[in-house]
């Protein structure tokens, strides 16, 4: 039997764990930068900008969405940005990420949000199949941009100039 809940304060700690993990899985073992306080600012602070659910099983936590809400200009309403979904090895096979995403959709029904959307790593043919299998639809018509340390100063310094 698994729950799921809403993350509190006491979980920082295990949610930063398992996005340390979700790192190495990614093949990123360094790339985490993340901090219980920063986490915890993000998820609690005076001003929250995410959100989380936690799953539980076997009496422990095995595994996380984070998420923050998006807005479509199309449809007029938020949707569901699912950040990070991710469920510990041993724990996998037995439903706890499909019950974590059906968690968010509900969500999403409930709020009347037109959408919940992620994205994959192209490599992770697990994960795509699993999305796949639930209906989720890969947008490919469409191509994630980033700006990222000396880019996104560069273009920050522009803000002055381009007004």
């Amino acid at each position: 039997m698994s729950l799921i809940r809403a993350a509190e304060p006491a979980d920082v700690p295990v949610i930063l764990q398992l996005i340390h993990d979700l790192a190495v899985y990614e093949r990123e073992p360094d790339a985490v930068r993340n901090t219980a306080d920063a986490l915890r600012d993000a998820l609690f602070g005076e001003q929250p900008t995410i959100y989380a659910h936690v799953i539980e099983a076997d009496g422990a936590v095995q595994g996380f969405a984070l998420w923050f809400l998006n807005y479509s200009t199309w449809e007029g309403v938020n949707g569901i940005y699912l950040e990070d979904l991710y469920v510990r090895p041993e724990a996998r096979g037995a439903g706890l990420g499909k019950a974590l995403l059906a968690h968010l959709a509900s969500i999403a029904a409930e709020r009347g949000y037109a959408r919940v959307e992620w994205s994959v790593l192209n490599w992770n043919e697990p994960s795509i199949r699993f999305y796949e299998s639930l209906g989720a639809t890969n947008q490919t018509e469409w191509s994630t941009f980033r700006l990222t340390g000396d880019a996104l100063a560069e273009v920050a310094a522009l803000a002055d100039s381009a007004a």
